[in-house]
């Protein structure tokens, strides 16, 4: 029974929050530009289908995402695991709760693949990947996109763990990576260039913000220092980031590649 007023509650709440992107519509369609809906039936339908998706998936986040997140985290970072056996060791984290980044490798590893996987499953990422194969006639390949993003991501997310472990200041990092985009910029085609920005926002969306937040949430509540307001957020920023590296890196080097096979032929 508390399942089905959850679910009720989380439907009312989705419902409230799309109500005024159709209010928005109605009133541009009836009152600014004057003319009828075309389909309204079908309209309705996309809407209503729209507001339960939202709701199954908001439950699905409470109910699945985060806590795994937050379990792999817990697990992850837990001194016995860390420890692999050794007792002195296992000792002195619990007594005096000294971080050794080296032994959180493993959260790094983590951190690599769950980013990855999770960006090649993301369906906004796959749409522009598949827009951008389609407007420049197979210039950019829509596989060759994804795993750019989707190493970036990796990268990302696995360094941003590395920053809540060691509770280094978050600016530094962002500073050093948008240095790197602008020298980047310069130097990449021009073709790309808007798109490689596109694909840092691209990742945050359905999939992949769940887990990180889950996941960053889990490592300062774990490790021994940290908190949870100052340290557990700015992975998605990470996997923003760093996107917009490596794409801009991958058609850098493809154009280097082209332009050298020209020069031989």
């Amino acid at each position: 029974m508390d399942l089905i007023y959850h679910s009720a509650n989380v439907l009312l709440d989705t419902l409230k929050d799309v109500l005024p992107i159709i209010g928005v519509i109605l009133f541009f369609q009836l009152v600014v530009i004057r003319k009828r809906i075309d389909n309204p039936g079908r309209l309705a339908y996309g809407f209503f289908l729209v507001v339960i998706g939202l709701a199954i998936f908001m439950i699905g986040l409470e109910k699945g995402l985060f806590p795994l997140g937050e379990a792999m985290s817990r697990q992850l970072t837990n001194p016995d695991f860390l420890a692999k056996g050794n007792i002195p060791l296992l000792e002195k984290i619990e007594k005096t709760g000294t971080v050794y980044p080296l032994l959180y490798f493993w959260t790094y590893i983590f951190g690599f693949f769950i980013g990855f996987s999770t960006t090649i499953a993301e369906p906004a990422l796959l749409a522009v990947a598949l827009k951008a194969e389609e407007v420049s006639t197979g210039a950019i390949s829509s596989w060759g996109l994804r795993l750019a993003v989707a190493l970036g991501v990796a990268i990302g997310i696995s360094l941003g763990c590395y920053r809540i472990v060691t509770g280094t200041p978050l600016h530094w990092y962002i500073i050093a990576g948008y240095i790197v985009v602008i020298c980047q910029t310069y130097f990449a085609p021009k073709m790309i260039i808007p798109l490689a920005y596109d694909s840092g926002g691209v990742t945050t969306s359905t999939v992949t913000v769940p887990l990180v937040a889950a996941l960053g949430i889990g490592l300062a509540s774990n490790v021994p220092g940290r908190s949870v307001i100052v340290d557990a957020f700015g992975l998605i920023a990470f996997a923003s980031l760093f996107p917009i590296i490596t794409v801009l890196g991958y058609a850098t080097i493809a154009e280097w590649i082209a332009n050298r096979g020209r020069g031989r032929g």
